[in-house]
């Protein structure tokens, strides 16, 4: 039995215009010990759906799911007391942006000790001495004075790093990273992903990262779920992926990357991403996809069967060729634009 479970996940937003369908259809599973990375675009749903597993959702959002579970408890039925259990405790997050996910009204040791005392029972002195450990852990110096530091007196890779800490006070089976080296420089960056990897492999906990830098997806991860205006378009293992992408989006993705561009001039993919009022019928990367021919604009594109199953297109890739296209050449459609590098 898998550690998280989650079929058909779909969340909606109630807006003034409408309602708007940030996550649609997205099925994964997540077992113990796994490393799994949800990559894509700014609004693709990656942390809406996270979100939502974790119930930290406004009331304008509406979840539905034919499956939506965690250690064999259903997420969907269980109370709001049952999922303060869970949540903190057995499941945790890291936010994305630490200076404005930790309270500014609180030190960082109280910050820490908080959920220790409420999942754990711990009295003060064991809260205490908790918090010291998963500060020296997550390699923050002098923990005995960070401890009483307020948020604003740390710096970013420092703010990031007690965020983390506060993740695993409780040692949660799964830990969810949502972009957590996004604020951060070029050296935090590796820090934190480096610190993330060797917590994740020393503690056994199951670790979803969140992230738009395929890079980082190609250095931690062990599969990946690739989202696109919402949808789940491409599930893979990580040496699967870049060896072989079968989505167009995700090779498109690929193709762009810096070390992976020929030439004088960078691949881009043409067109933007689909929003609220302009989302086209069937397959929503038609617009943008080279690929592309009737059957993509009037039939919506499966979502399992056959070799390339885990593709969610009528002509998934096999090494840079659609199968089952009319024209084996893709040449239909034009090929992607190009900027300057």
């Amino acid at each position: 039995m898998p550690l998280l479970e989650i079929r058909n996940l779909t969340v909606e937003f109630q807006t003034a215009s409408g309602r708007f369908r940030a996550v649609d259809s997205m099925d994964f599973e997540v077992g113990t010990g796994d490393m799994l990375a949800i990559v894509g675009e700014s609004g693709s749903g990656k942390s809406v759906a996270m979100l939502a597993l974790m119930g930290l959702l406004p009331w304008t959002a509406t979840v539905t799911a034919d499956r939506m579970a965690f250690a064999g408890r259903d997420l969907l039925t269980i109370s709001k007391r049952e999922r303060r259990d869970i949540v903190g405790k057995e499941i945790a997050m890291i936010f994305q942006e630490p200076m404005t996910s930790l309270n500014p009204c609180f030190t960082i040791g109280f910050q820490i000790q908080e959920s220790l005392r409420v999942h754990l029972g711990l009295d003060r002195k064991e809260r205490r001495a908790r918090a010291l450990e998963l500060l020296r852990e997550v390699g923050i110096p002098e923990p005995e004075r960070r401890l009483s530091a307020f948020p604003h007196q740390l710096s970013g890779g420092m703010s990031q790093r007690a965020m983390i800490a506060m993740a695993l006070a409780c040692r949660p089976k799964l830990l969810i990273a949502d972009e957590p080296s996004t604020a951060l420089d070029v050296t935090i960056q590796a820090q934190i992903l480096d610190l993330l990897v060797a917590l994740q492999r020393d503690t056994g906990m199951a670790l979803v990262l969140i992230t738009h830098d395929m890079g980082v997806v190609a250095e931690t991860a062990e599969r990946v779920v690739v989202q696109y205006a919402g949808q789940q378009v491409e599930r893979q293992s990580v040496y699967g992926l870049f060896e072989d992408p079968h989505h167009p989006y995700t090779a498109a993705l690929l193709a762009a990357l810096p070390e992976r561009a020929t030439g004088r001039h960078l691949p881009s993919i043409p067109g933007v991403v689909p929003g609220q009022g302009d989302r086209p019928a069937c397959c929503l990367f038609n617009p943008r996809c080279r690929f592309a021919t009737d059957l993509c604009r009037t039939v919506v594109p499966p979502r399992a069967g056959g070799e390339f199953g885990e593709a969610l297109c009528h002509y998934p890739l096999d090494h840079g060729r659609p199968t089952g296209h009319p024209d084996p050449d893709g040449s239909l459609a034009a090929a992607p634009e190009e900027t300057n590098a």
